[in-house]
């Protein structure tokens, strides 16, 4: 068969899963169809956004399906009407089996974690938050047990100690649609040997991706520099790690953390959370071996600022801690 011919249907939602689609499209193979997330009112004006690969869809032309319930019969008989002889899924959500089995060729999914690593929802942050120095890329078909099916292809990359999570994101996006390419390749010249991830080494033990919430983003202070500079950056530019400011007159501030430096050693014994600053160019706070050195924060309703703009229009002294 060839590429124009497989009838492909593609399924996710955000920035991330727009580069794979793009990749096929502009690929020259068949996409006959695109399954997004249902569009959602955003910000104080409830504003209804469309996702990512809904605008990329529309713009392409591309035949659109948004349900609310993947089981719904509607949408089952809309996705049957298609004919897929292939489902690719990239950062969408978890398929039901009716779904998964439709295509006569199978349904596999892209995971942006050197799989069986990292299975969750959030695979680059924990990378990123555990201080790991390499990740990658995986495709691998969907079966019942999430992040489980057998593995086609993987691509490594190493995470910089200076990388956060947007740049990891943008790079494995990138390598990812051309994963994504190569495997339709495979699965059509016949080449797909399928690894079982129980055979696969992994080093360390499996760790754990799960969905991070605003509480999972709150800095303890108690813990090493080197685990409060990865968790900022694991975190950084989205959610964003945070942490509270406490006034002298008792009041806290939330105060997100973008951009941290170590300075491991003595604390001077500080008890963590205490400040250190000359109110001009630097904030320290005191951490369980050393001083973390915060170069970039936002306080509500505020933009992002380098420390040295931001102390020159906050009037902070050692008085005030953060917890």
């Amino acid at each position: 068969m060839k590429k124009e011919d497989l009838r492909i249907v593609y399924m996710g939602t955000p920035e991330f899963a727009v580069e794979s689609l793009r990749c096929l499209v502009e690929g020259g193979y068949k996409v006959v169809g695109v399954v997004t997330m249902p569009d959602k009112p955003v910000g104080r004006g409830h504003k209804i956004q469309y996702s990512p690969v809904k605008q990329y869809a529309l713009a392409q032309g591309l035949p659109l399906l948004q349900p609310e319930k993947l089981k719904d019969e509607a949408f089952l008989e809309a996705l049957r009407a298609w004919k897929a002889d292939l489902q690719i899924v990239v950062a969408f959500r978890m398929l039901p089996e009716v779904v998964w089995n439709m295509p006569r060729l199978g349904t596999f999914n892209l995971h942006a974690s050197l799989l069986p690593q990292y299975r969750g929802a959030a695979p680059i942050n924990w990378a990123v938050i555990n201080g790991e120095t390499e990740t990658g890329v995986t495709t691998f078909f969907l079966k019942h047990e999430i992040d489980t099916g057998e593995v086609i292809r993987q691509v490594r990359v190493p995470i910089a100690d200076t990388d956060n999570v947007g740049t990891v994101h943008d790079r494995l996006m990138a390598l990812g649609g051309k994963l994504v390419v190569e495997t339709v390749d495979d699965i059509l010249n016949g080449t797909v040997r399928g690894i079982p991830q129980e055979e696969m080494k992994v080093e360390g033990g499996l760790r754990p991706a799960p969905k991070i919430f605003k509480d999972t983003c709150r800095i303890d202070w108690s813990h090493s520099v080197k685990s409060i500079y990865d968790f900022v950056r694991g975190l950084s530019p989205y959610p964003a790690a945070w942490t509270e400011l406490v006034q002298p007159d008792g009041q806290k501030l939330q105060m997100k953390v973008f951009e941290t430096g170590k300075m491991p050693g003595a604390a001077d014994g500080c008890a963590p959370g205490t400040l250190r600053t000359d109110g001009k160019t630097y904030l320290r706070v005191a951490a369980a071996d050393g001083w973390v050195d915060i170069r970039a924060l936002q306080l509500p309703g505020k933009r992002r600022l380098a420390i040295d703009e931001w102390l020159r229009g906050f009037h902070l002294t050692e008085d005030f801690a953060v917890i």
